[in-house]
């Protein structure tokens, strides 16, 4: 590639048009002959990437999808900012199954749709926007917030745990993009999705299940609580109801199928057996969910509440130590 073509292709993501070919002295018949023979990778009309760098991220989904935004942006011109799924792929946010592959950008007062695309009209305030190479995105808690507005509340959630346990955002900036919203269609339930929000949750097992207890009637469990016993700490429990000390564990298969290096599934099975009947020596009861659970949510809930009918009564042979939700601060909390 030329260097002046490959120059303009790098400040895009390798993304590059006509007009920057010709620049690099391509005549009409030479870019012609670089499209027919698949050098080049029509993006859209007169965008182009060269083939060799799109087949290189086919197994990269994130890159490719913001090659393509690059793309849409390019023949957009200035203006649209990446929001909603584009830009929670490029804060690398936790999507929903499913989510299509069509470039989701934010214009001020212009609506528009074409192929691959969609603007919508909104208030881009600076303090919602960051620049990143070639792309303006609108911020994590602002992009949160817009896609909170559209998915499910379970879907919302486990997004937004997740990037509060991994600190992308805090809660408080969340809250302000929620008011800065507050006449926004959809802003309810992205209000009570954030509500709903838990950065200590690990999983989105541990939300989805969280949420179907919650969905049953049950009351909201803390979260990660340590259990120390006469000779110190025994484990961290996923959930806990601390009336009845009942601990929930959501189990899900990855560690078992595909445990770290050095160990086998076995050593990890006995070393759970183990560590729960550690728990269970406190006279705490102990509740396994797993996916499979999720699916019957009714039974696994009916099995919670006969615990927690029956609270756990005498000395306790245990403490508890509690665990601030990651980026809370000691005022918050």
């Amino acid at each position: 590639m030329h260097p002046v073509l490959e120059s303009a292709a790098r400040r895009r993501l390798g993304v590059f048009t006509v007009a920057d070919a010709r620049r690099a002295g391509c005549r009409p018949d030479e870019i012609r002959s670089a499209v027919s023979t698949g050098r080049w990778h029509r993006l859209r009309r007169g965008v182009y990437v060269e083939t060799a760098t799109w087949l290189a991220l086919a197994d990269d989904p994130r890159t490719r999808h913001l090659v393509e935004c690059t793309a849409a942006l390019t023949v957009l011109g200035p203006g649209p900012v990446l929001s909603h799924e584009s830009a929670a792929r490029f804060h690398r946010l936790v999507l929903p199954p499913g989510v299509d592959g069509t470039v989701r950008l934010t214009q001020v007062d212009e609506w528009r749709r074409g192929r691959g695309y969609r603007v919508a009209a909104a208030d881009l305030p600076a303090g919602d926007v960051v620049t990143a190479g070639p792309l303006a995105v609108t911020t994590v808690a602002r992009t949160l917030v817009d896609c909170t507005r559209e998915w499910s509340v379970t879907d919302a959630v486990v997004a937004l745990d997740d990037a509060l346990q991994t600190e992308r955002v805090r809660r408080e900036d969340l809250r302000s993009a929620v008011l800065a919203q507050s006449h926004w269609l959809g802003i309810g339930e992205a209000g009570r999705a954030v509500d709903l929000a838990d950065g200590r949750a690990e999983s989105p097992l541990e939300t989805r299940g969280r949420l179907a207890l919650l969905a049953s009637g049950l009351p909201r469990p803390e979260l990660q609580v340590e259990l120390h016993g006469p000779r110190g700490f025994v484990a961290r429990v996923d959930a806990w109801y601390e009336d009845a000390a009942v601990a929930i564990e959501f189990d899900g298969r990855v560690k078992y199928l595909n445990p770290h290096p050095g160990r086998t599934p076995g050593d990890v099975l006995w070393d759970e057996k183990r560590r729960e009947d550690r728990v269970r020596e406190l006279d705490v009861r102990v509740v396994r969910i797993t996916h499979e659970d999720l699916r019957a949510p009714r039974a696994v809930a009916a099995r919670v509440a006969g615990l927690l009918a029956s609270p756990l009564t005498g000395p306790r042979r245990f403490t508890v130590v509690r665990r601030q939700e990651p980026g809370a601060t000691d005022a918050a909390a």
